[in-house]
């Protein structure tokens, strides 16, 4: 299956952090009304591994894993992802690193209107370096991976909650990304479908080789983890494996 280039020459290179956070503060609101959000986070994800991040809600979870993801402008610190710093990165810097991450939201996000494997091509408009039959054909491998090899053109509407999570993992796997962002992908799941999800995201993310940071309330996932850090009122709080990883 092909990979982006840049995905490509990272695994060809020493590997570095995958994300290296340095003294990150974020800010929301203006004025008399702004308030500081995270405050002075320190976080290092390295490749192979798969990160849970716990807390309660409104502690700053989201916000965070969207600084990372590029999809918010961080304020204050140092936000590394691919080894490019993202504070005063340009718009194509930002997008040349969007092309290395995969997405996966509580919400799965699917397009209605579209097939489950017309879903996953979506991620792939992004890759100009796969032509349209080669998408067709690396989205029916990875929704037959998930095990959906027999639900390619049913459509969202016709899909279950676990189906619809499998759809959203295939669509941010597809592309073999470096790095897989989770906002608690098993929140509207039952039991078994949430374990079967994040399971099947461990063993593909194995395969590929790709890091993985997931945000989550369950506690019935929590040993997947090679790690896990807590978030709580803006404030990381490091665990051991964390302290020896930052001091490397």
């Amino acid at each position: 299956m092909k990979t982006s280039l840049a995905h490509q020459l990272y695994h060809q290179t020493p590997q570095q952090a995958v994300v290296s956070i340095k003294n990150l503060n974020h800010y929301f609101g203006k004025g008399s009304l702004r308030k500081q959000i995270l405050f002075d986070i320190t976080l290092k994800l390295q490749p192979g591994e798969i990160v849970l991040m716990t807390g309660p809600s409104g502690s700053g979870k989201t916000t965070l894993l969207t600084l990372i993801g590029g999809l918010r402008v961080p304020q204050n610190g140092s936000i590394k992802v691919l080894e490019q710093e993202l504070i005063g990165a340009t718009k194509d810097q930002l997008v040349n690193v969007r092309r290395n991450i995969g997405y996966i939201f509580q919400a799965h996000n699917l397009l209605k209107s579209l097939t489950a494997c017309q879903n996953v091509q979506m991620s792939l408009q992004l890759h100009p370096e796969f032509l349209p039959q080669e998408a067709v054909a690396q989205s029916e491998a990875i929704l037959t991976a998930v095990g959906l090899g027999s639900s390619l053109n049913y459509y969202p509407d016709n899909l279950s909650g676990g189906q619809k999570q499998r759809v959203a993992i295939a669509r941010a796997l597809v592309s073999h990304p470096t790095l897989v962002l989770a906002d608690e992908p098993t929140a509207a799941l039952d039991s078994k479908s949430g374990r079967d999800v994040v399971e099947l995201m461990q063993r593909l993310a194995k395969e590929q080789g790709c890091t993985i940071l997931m945000v989550t309330h369950d506690n019935r996932i929590l040993d997947i983890a090679d790690r896990i850090v807590h978030l709580e009122d803006g404030h990381l709080k490091s665990d051991a494996a964390n302290d020896a990883v930052s001091r490397n």
